[in-house]
């Protein structure tokens, strides 16, 4: 069986349930010997941003000579893009090595989340890192990551996404966003909404946690917000700032606001799949030099998010764009998306059919609304 292979059957196999729960996932990895404690963890939760913090952060402590692991989601083309040592993905052979000694030891049923987790933690330990960079997957309150204790606690950002499963406020995102707040570990925030960050405070005070909320830059640049937030969190580590920020600026992010040259055409892929996220990406374009370029957006959205408002705000800033759907049972299709349409805006089913139209519209593409269509559109481009 190959890895693709392999992988969907995991997939199969593990989404039939919710998972077991923490207290048998707290089980599960003592009968794997409990590898979370044989490194430093940096646990990372937030709206917007996780991805991006977490890849520069340990990228730096790389940099500063530290093995460092790296657990992030989603992948944008291989899972082998969640678990990476020192910038290094996990191999095929390795991660299923992993991943079976997970099969072999778990006495409950677990969801595919739950399973990736647990085989990240024990593929660091058996690498004998020293740090580990961890991003929870939902929320925090009730995500599997949430076992681990951390050296460091960070939030992101708080905004309203996921609402069914965290709730419809602030407030109460803020709520299980904190979850991850530990007694007396320091927890560093970036900027947050007020009725956010009152949450957090009363959460670390009653931890007894040392917190540190940063405040918003006047530009208001989520890009910058979040090299500041990464290279604040290295000299929380007791790192050198002067060492961790060139390697905290030349961080390579895929699929965020990441640049293809492909013959006089140019794609900036960027998986904004919420409105916050888009409108810190739409105030990051107006600043760019592509604004000025014969430009369209190419989007498509997972149904459970407010797509409604993100076409709205896509509209307000493009004339030309084209709106596909990627090959997801959550994908938003051609029945919820069509009466959202303007009127010039073709939806077409097929992305590669999409691809090749927006090439033809536009000199610059934007590719935007989910890292499922970022990463299907940026393996095209790659292969090409």
């Amino acid at each position: 069986m190959n890895f693709n292979t392999w992988f969907s059957s995991l997939q199969t196999r593990t989404a039939r349930n919710s998972g077991a729960g923490l207290v048998a996932f707290r089980e599960l990895l003592a009968r794997l010997n409990n590898p979370q404690q044989n490194y430093k963890i940096i646990h990372v939760a937030g709206t917007n941003g996780k991805g991006t913090v977490c890849t520069r952060l340990a990228q730096a402590l790389s940099r500063a000579g530290e093995k460092t692991g790296l657990f992030i989601s989603p992948h944008l083309i291989s899972p082998t893009e969640r678990i990476q040592i020192d910038g290094q993905e996990i191999t095929a052979a390795d991660f299923i090595h992993a991943v079976e000694q997970v099969f072999l030891l778990a006495q409950e049923p677990l969801n595919f989340f739950f399973f990736f987790s647990a085989a990240a933690l024990y593929y660091f330990a058996q690498n004998k890192v020293r740090y580990v960079v961890l991003e929870t997957g939902l929320g925090g309150r009730k995500d599997p990551t949430n076992v681990c204790v951390p050296v460091l606690s960070i939030i992101t950002s708080i905004g309203l996404d996921h609402t069914p499963l965290l709730g419809n406020t602030l407030e109460q995102i803020a709520f299980e966003k904190a979850g991850i707040i530990k007694p007396h570990i320091p927890v560093l925030c970036g900027a947050l909404p007020v009725q956010a960050a009152r949450v957090v405070e009363e959460i670390a005070q009653e931890k007894n946690a040392p917190l540190e909320i940063m405040p918003p830059l006047n530009a208001g640049n989520a890009h910058l917000q979040n090299m500041r937030l990464a290279q604040r969190a290295a000299t929380c580590l007791g790192f050198s700032a002067q060492t961790c920020a060139e390697a905290i600026k030349q961080a390579a992010l895929p699929g965020r606001f990441e640049v293809f040259y492909r013959g006089n055409k140019t794609f900036i892929l960027d998986g904004a799949h919420n409105p916050p996220a888009l409108a810190n990406l739409l105030a990051y374009w107006q600043n760019s030099p592509f604004a000025q370029a014969r430009a369209a957006v190419l989007c498509g959205f997972m149904q459970d998010k407010d797509y409604p408002q993100m076409m709205s705000m896509l509209a307000a800033y493009f004339k030309t764009g084209i709106v596909t759907a990627v090959s997801s049972v959550r994908a938003a299709g051609e029945e919820k998306i069509s009466p959202l349409l303007p009127a010039t805006w073709p939806f077409v089913p097929d992305v590669s059919a999409a691809l090749l139209l927006a090439q033809e519209r536009a000199d610059v593409v934007l590719v935007t609304g989910s890292f499922y269509l970022v990463g299907a559109i940026r393996k095209q481009l790659i292969e090409a």
